[in-house]
Parts: structure tokens; C-alpha cells; sequence
């Protein structure tokens, strides 16, 4: 594995300079400055319509079909499969309405208790619209592990999709994709996973993974504020959305509704070059240097979240919740006699971001019974380093 040079690294994040300890990646990351250099540089050029007239129409289509290419690679998938949006949550919700178009009575849809409420909510509403009904997976509140026999027991036959997280926002959890798909395509139901909280972790591959569809939000990997699903293009083509008479009905742009911003799609593909870029070495292709990237980068970030732990286990009052053995740097924890607001304001006097709540993961934030409060999320990202971690020990030792 290619050494990982940190110091490197933060030199490109010009929000570093502000002092700011950041530990609040799980909610989006910090910018490098070469992603806002190409998203002023696109807004600025030339820029039109796509198309292959003139200049300002070239550098439109450029910054799509790169972006497709970009996030093909990133997820392990085909540009013709990459759907965009502005949001997970807004192509959820337009992708569920699209696939119950084809559900009815008896037909069974699969969520777990473990996910974020964006991979959740737009199936239960899409599920009750089409008379559908709704399974539950559940999870360990102890271990934080994803529950196999809940699994097993939630899907049969009647089962049309089962949408799972690839790690939780709130926990960390990285549940056993393969496993989940295995059973999922055992009775011939689609898989829907949510990758935005595990892309800026580990290697994503919508091949590798078993699934059938999977999303991330480029804001969470150091990119601007837009997102994708990827998905088999023979499974695009089934689907029909609704959409403009005279829109496209080629796949993927038959999902994407109205003029898209390209700026944000050359941001995004420069945010998946600089990843590509953070451990360089023999890889060629830049999907090789990817895989290579993220090892580094989670190698990185495992070893300064054991250092975290290790401080959190030192200091009494304090209950760390997210326990799966395979997990992403993020930890999640609760103070005796302390709301988690209170905490999270005492580390924002002394310079470090690291929000309370429960992050819109609803389901598992109740099951582990955080209650109004919520917990405080420590999320460690690529440019965190050592300093960062022992200036947040600190600072919660001082509480007491």
C-alpha cells in the first residue's frame, strides 16, 4: 500500500486555515480547493446547452459525460448507468415512486431499522401508495450489527426490493452487502443500497456489492452539492419515470428532469480525481487508482478512530454506541448527565465541529433509544490527522 502523506493532503483545503477541527464529514466535508477552482472555471467558460456547435456548448457536454465517467469509476459501475440528482434523498424518492408504478397487493418492499431515513421513508411511502406491504430488518442495539435472521425472516417470496444501508450515517455499521444481495436476488428482488455515508470511506463497487442500484452524495467525498445512483442500465431501461414530452427517453437521462449543473458535475469529477490521486502509485486506470486511494485513506482513518476509541474508553460517563467490528471512522456517543447539545457547544468554543442530534436517521437513533438529545457524531474524513484527535480528547477531558 502507497504511504498516505496527510500533511499533503490538508495543504489542498483551504477551510483548514480557519483553525477548525472538523469532525463533521458524516454531514459533508470540506472542499479541496482544486473542486472549487473547477466549479468557478466552469461557471466562468464558456457555457451553454450541451451540445457540439461551439465552444460553450462542447464544454457542456464535456462536463457531463465526464461526470458519468468520473462516477462510473468511483462506484464500480458504467457511465450510461449513472443517474443525477440534487440530492439521495430527491432520487430516492423519484426512483420509489417510479418502481411501485409496478407494485400492487400482496407485493412485499424490505427497509431496515439500520438506515438513514432518506433510504427508508420514500419505500414506506411509495409501499402504502401501491397497497404494498413493508417489511422490517432489524439490528442489535449492543453490537450495532445488522440482524441476518431479521433479514432472513423479512424477505420471501412476495418480496420486490429490500433497501439496505451500505454503512450507517449514525453508527457506522457496515453491514454484509454480498450476504444481503445473496438473499435478496434469491427470490428475485432488486437491492437498493445506500452508499453516502460509505463512498468517502472504502472502495464502492456496484458489481462488487451485489446491488442492483447504488447512490452517494458527491458533497460527502470533498465534491459539491449534488448526488447519483448507479444502477444496471438492462434495470434503468425497465423503468418508466414520469417525465417532459419532450424530454429524452434514453437512459440515464429519461431520470434526470431539466437542465443539469454542470458545474457541480466537473466539481464532482475533479473531486473523484483528487481521491483517485491521495496514495499514487503502479495502478493505471484511474478505477485502479481509486481502489488504491481509498485503502490508504481507510487505513488512514481506522487507525485514528482506534486512537479515538481508545481515548473514549478512558473517560467514565461515556457510551460509545457504534461497536459493529466492521464499521466507517465514525463514532457516535452519549455523556452521563450531560445532553449531547451541550457537549457538541463546549467543542465548538474551543474550535472543533462536531454536531448532536440523531442525522436524520430516525429508525436506528430510536432503537438504540437516544431520545430528543441525540448523540454527538465524531467523523473522522482523509484530511483529519493526529493533532485533530488528541485536540478533541482534550477538549472532552475537560468536561470531566
Amino acid at each position: 500500500m502507497s504511504e498516505y502523506d496527510v500533511a499533503k493532503v490538508r495543504a489542498h483545503f483551504p477551510a483548514l486555515e480557519s483553525g477548525l477541527a472538523f469532525f463533521d464529514g458524516p454531514g459533508g466535508s470540506q472542499t479541496p480547493d482544486v473542486v472549487g477552482e473547477a466549479v468557478r472555471s466552469t461557471l466562468l467558460g464558456p457555457l451553454s446547452n450541451r451540445g457540439g456547435l461551439t465552444v460553450a456548448q462542447e464544454n457542456a457536454e464535456r462536463a457531463v459525460l465526464g461526470a458519468r465517467e468520473a462516477l462510473a469509476d468511483l462506484l464500480g459501475a458504467t457511465p450510461d448507468g449513472i443517474v443525477w440528482g440534487r440530492s439521495f434523498t430527491q432520487l430516492t424518492m423519484d426512483l420509489s415512486r417510479t418502481m411501485a408504478k409496478e407494485w400492487g397487493p400482496g407485493d412485499e418492499v424490505v427497509v431496515t431499522r439500520l438506515d438513514h431515513d432518506a433510504n427508508v421513508r420514500p419505500w414506506v411511502i411509495a409501499a402504502e401508495a401501491a397497497g404494498a406491504t413493508v417489511r422490517w430488518v432489524d439490528f442489535d442495539p449492543e453490537t450495532a450489527e445488522l440482524s441476518m435472521d431479521s433479514l432472513e425472516e423479512a424477505v420471501g417470496e412476495r418480496t420486490r426490493l429490500v433497501a439496505v444501508t451500505g454503512a450507517s450515517n449514525l453508527l457506522g455499521t457496515r453491514p454484509d452487502l454480498p450476504a444481503v444481495a445473496a438473499r435478496a436476488h434469491a427470490v428475485g428482488a432488486w437491492l437498493y443500497v445506500d452508499a453516502v455515508h460509505l463512498t468517502p470511506h472504502a472502495s464502492v463497487s456496484l458489481a462488487g456489492s451485489g446491488a442492483d442500484f447504488i447512490g452517494c452524495s458527491t458533497y460527502k467525498f470533498l465534491g459539491p452539492h449534488a448526488a447519483v445512483v448507479a444502477g444496471k442500465e438492462e434495470l434503468l431501461e425497465q423503468l418508466r419515470p414520469d417525465k417532459l414530452v419532450p424530454a429524452t427517453d434514453r437512459v440515464p437521462e429519461r431520470f434526470e428532469l431539466g437542465t443539469l449543473p454542470y458545474e457541480l458535475m466537473a466539481g464532482a469529477t475533479t473531486a473523484v480525481d483528487f481521491l483517485a490521486d491521495l496514495a499514487p502509485g503502479a495502478a493505471t486506470t484511474r478505477r485502479e487508482r481509486l481502489e488504491a486511494s481509498m485503502a490508504a485513506v481507510e487505513a488512514h482513518e481506522d487507525r485514528l478512530r482506534d486512537r479515538l476509541d481508545d481515548g473514549l474508553r478512558d473517560m467514565s460517563g461515556v457510551t460509545v454506541h457504534s461497536r459493529a467490528a466492521v464499521r466507517t471512522p465514525t463514532v457516535l456517543a452519549t455523556f452521563a448527565g450531560r445532553d449531547a447539545e451541550d457537549v457538541s457547544r463546549h467543542l465548538a468554543s474551543r474550535g472543533i465541529n462536531a454536531p448532536a442530534g440523531s442525522f436524520y436517521a430516525y429508525e436506528p437513533a430510536r432503537r438504540i433509544g437516544l431520545g430528543e438529545a441525540g448523540g454527538l457524531r465524531m467523523g473522522l474524513a482523509p484530511y483529519s490527522d493526529d493533532s485533530d484527535v488528541d485536540r478533541l480528547l482534550e477538549a472532552l477531558a475537560e468536561l470531566g
